[in-house]
């Protein structure tokens, strides 16, 4: 498939403060393309050199084959981006938002309109179409951002966050529209902390943190191979969890420890770590449970998805090439 971004040697850097630091990846069309990472993680900045907020410190950045430093207003003719807050008029209502937005693309109002009309109805907003927006809900205000995302049908759509916020039901609404967007071959970015988002919308991601890229690859690839197949959560006394590791380390690929619980990472088959639990004579509970991209996170960086989360989790961690 054609490349439609490339990053080699990304950098970005704020007043001395390396926020990107020369990172590399591709995304090619029709992909969504994930990038995962906690709040500070550069994120936003990647994204905003994409769409040429920010201009690039060091390094290439190409977007259609065009450099972002030479070439932004033939880029951004192509981009919709979704920020993270809601930039909407709130005076102005559903539908005037759509076409106030697509006047800026020089869209003849007939088309805008027509455009508008499939919009609110692909994203169930046709019976608020003339609503003030500052009385809509927060989960139609964000489905009415993506949607002035795509009045002028671009052909790369940037998200950053765009969930952030809402209530699960939203949060799995906007979801099941961007998958049909990309059935239908737009080519998507999303930026998320949400890691069951990532998991069910993104074909590739890579995971940043402090402004590196930690690994990359498709979700579930990145499962096996950082963590494996099952989490067991183990429940115990702290004096006891030196005990508990070291009679576990033949048959786990590594192990985090958060608060109370220790996460054993099981490569393949947990049967073996449950009969030792089971035969032990730790006072201690567990459960067995799926392993996901929030065990690949911990295991990468010892911590959570956002800095407040930190305290929560100990520095010392265990891991083992799969």
């Amino acid at each position: 498939m054609p490349v439609v971004v490339e990053a080699q040697n990304l950098q970005k850097y704020y007043n001395g403060f390396q926020a990107v630091a020369g990172i590399d990846f591709k995304i090619q069309k029709g992909q969504c393309f994930g990038i995962l990472g906690p709040n500070g993680a550069g994120k936003t900045t990647v994204v905003a050199m994409i769409y040429c907020f920010h201009p690039v410190s060091g390094g290439k950045l190409t977007v259609f084959g065009n450099d972002v430093n030479n070439d932004p207003r033939t880029i951004k003719k192509r981009l919709g981006v979704v920020p993270q807050e809601n930039n909407l008029d709130l005076e102005l209502s559903v539908r005037e938002n759509l076409l106030i937005y697509a006047s800026y693309y020089g869209i003849k109002r007939d088309v805008a309109e027509k455009r508008a009309r499939e919009l609110l109805y692909f994203f169930g907003l046709s019976a608020k179409a003339d609503q003030e927006v500052d009385k809509i809900s927060g989960g139609m205000k964000r489905r009415l951002t993506i949607a002035r995302g795509l009045i002028h049908t671009p052909d790369l759509l940037i998200l950053d966050e765009p969930t952030t916020g809402l209530d699960p039901q939203s949060r799995r609404l906007i979801w099941e529209h961007l998958r049909q967007l990309k059935k239908n071959g737009l080519t998507l970015i999303l930026t998320t902390h949400y890691l069951e988002e990532a998991s069910h919308l993104c074909d590739d991601l890579i995971i940043m943190d402090r402004g590196v890229i930690l690994d990359e690859g498709k979700p579930g690839d990145l499962i096996k191979k950082q963590v494996g197949t099952k989490v067991v959560e183990v429940d115990l006394e702290p004096a006891q969890r030196n005990a508990l590791i070291n009679s576990m380390d033949t048959l786990i690929s590594g192990y985090q420890m958060a608060e109370s619980t220790i996460y054993l990472f099981i490569p393949e088959d947990e049967t073996k770590v449950m009969k030792a639990l089971n035969n032990s004579n730790f006072a201690h509970t567990y459960q067995v449970r799926p392993a996901n991209l929030e065990d690949v996170f911990l295991k990468l960086t010892g911590r959570g998805l956002s800095y407040e989360e930190d305290a929560g989790y100990e520095s010392s961690s265990y891991a083992k090439t799969l």
